[in-house]
């Protein structure tokens, strides 16, 4: 593909907002964003931080930090997950909320982006500690949350056990039953069938797509999976089940490669047992996560964390395919590399956007009362990424740039079409 038009921000930046942003700006010169339009999307509509003090089982109290951001309601309610980690900070979360305005107006959903975390380690904390800090946080969100306003769902250090107790909390609060409030929840109060893998079902249609538009055989094609959390290990086992010869594998406790390609169902069967993570399995060798990113596969799926993809191992990535399972897995100045390099990176806010589109269809059945089966739901999740996908490559094709900036462009067509409809004051 043609990519000559300017495809990729000169600097690299060490504000997270400020890299979206500059994305945000190459695409919209492309386009020939209205400025006004551009204005309103570089500034979040609400950002909410909060204290949370905490009786910890030792007796003590401990404050913790808690955030929340809404970028854009522009197109719909926001949505967007609830992460718990070390490193949440508002930075982080005005930026994830960003990309999720964007990745929804990619997946054609009636949807803006939010975000939310609380600066934590949930591994290090018990049931009862994670329980009421979750617990305090839906309290402190009350105002915020809502079926029709802001609609929280599972994220990195979280899943359907939080949402279930951020559910209670916010029904408890408001005196109603709301189980649109919040997507990602156990199918016993209301989920989606087909929702925990739907993100790594995402990546696995995100790859087959770029694969058939890019003109390669999946039936002799190689991947490399980072991350064995709830995206990469159903992305490693639906990618194997299209015939996609797995050849590393990673969390966050090792790396393996293996030549003649892994036994998916082994890997997945010895994290069972051994605590849901890789250390010490004999599956394969043990190599570093650089030599994973930069393994000689045909397929790259980064599915752990942001930023992994810096210049340094852009330079060496051999991959030709890579797709986004994370959230901003590559740095600006390695989109540039990478661009030069020929390397077809099917961005985040499209790669990843499975979850989104499940999580909107349970927000249907909830609104309706009427569920759908799981095979009902991975079609038309399918169907939309497929969609999606079409949408992107088109973009990028017509303006001769690559697919991030395409997918940006794609957002905002959307977006601006409803902020002029909407009106400014």
């Amino acid at each position: 593909m043609s990519t000559k038009t300017v495809n990729a921000p000169e600097k690299q930046h060490d504000s997270m907002f400020e890299a979206v942003l500059a994305r945000l700006d190459v695409a919209a010169k492309i386009f020939g964003l209205n400025d006004n339009v551009g204005q309103v999307l570089r500034n979040p509509e609400k950002m909410v931080r909060v204290s949370l003090p905490i009786m910890m089982d030792n007796g003590k109290v401990q404050v913790f930090d808690g955030y929340r951001t809404v970028h854009s309601t522009v197109l719909g309610p926001s949505k967007g997950g609830i992460r718990y980690a070390m490193d949440v900070n508002s930075d982080e979360v005005n930026a994830l909320a960003a990309w999720m305005t964007f990745k929804c107006a990619v997946a054609n959903l009636p949807y803006g982006g939010g975000k939310g975390g609380i600066k934590c380690d949930p591994k290090k904390m018990s049931v009862g500690e994670l329980e009421r800090l979750t617990k305090a946080y839906a309290a402190s969100m009350v105002d915020v949350f809502g079926v029709n306003k802001d609609i929280p769902a599972p994220d990195m250090g979280t899943g359907k056990r939080e949402m279930a107790w951020l559910l209670t909390t916010y029904n408890k609060m408001v005196g109603e039953d709301s189980p649109g409030m919040v997507t990602g929840k156990p199918i016993t109060l209301g989920g989606s069938r087909g929702r925990e893998a739907a993100t790594g079902r995402g990546v696995m249609v995100a790859t087959i797509e770029a694969m058939k538009k890019t003109g390669m055989d999946r039936k002799s094609a190689t991947a490399a999976v980072q991350g064995f959390g709830n995206v990469g290990l159903h992305a490693v086992r639906l990618l194997a089940s299209k015939g996609i010869k797995i050849l590393a594998i990673s969390d966050h406790t090792g790396a393996y490669w293996n030549e003649k390609g892994f036994d998916v169902e082994a890997a997945m069967k010895f994290a069972q047992g051994n605590g849901g993570v890789l250390k010490g399995f004999t599956g394969g060798t043990e190599i570093n996560n650089t030599e994973l990113l930069t393994s000689k596969v045909d397929v790259l799926v980064p599915a752990a964390i942001q930023n992994v993809i810096n210049e340094e191992v852009a330079a060496k990535v051999q991959a030709k395919l890579i797709i986004e399972g994370a959230n901003g897995p590559t740095t600006a100045g390695a989109d540039k590399i990478l661009n030069d390099k020929g390397i077809v990176v099917v961005p985040d806010i499209l790669a990843n956007g499975g979850g989104v589109t499940v999580s909107y269809f349970e927000w249907v059945q909830n609104k309706y009362g009427h569920y759908w089966s799981e095979d009902e739901v991975n079609a038309k999740a399918d169907a939309s990424m497929e969609k999606a996908f079409d949408a992107v490559w088109y973009n990028s094709q017509q303006h001769k740039t690559n697919m991030r900036i395409g997918a940006y462009i794609t957002a905002l067509r959307k977006l601006e079409k409803g902020i002029n409809y909407r009106g400014f004051y």
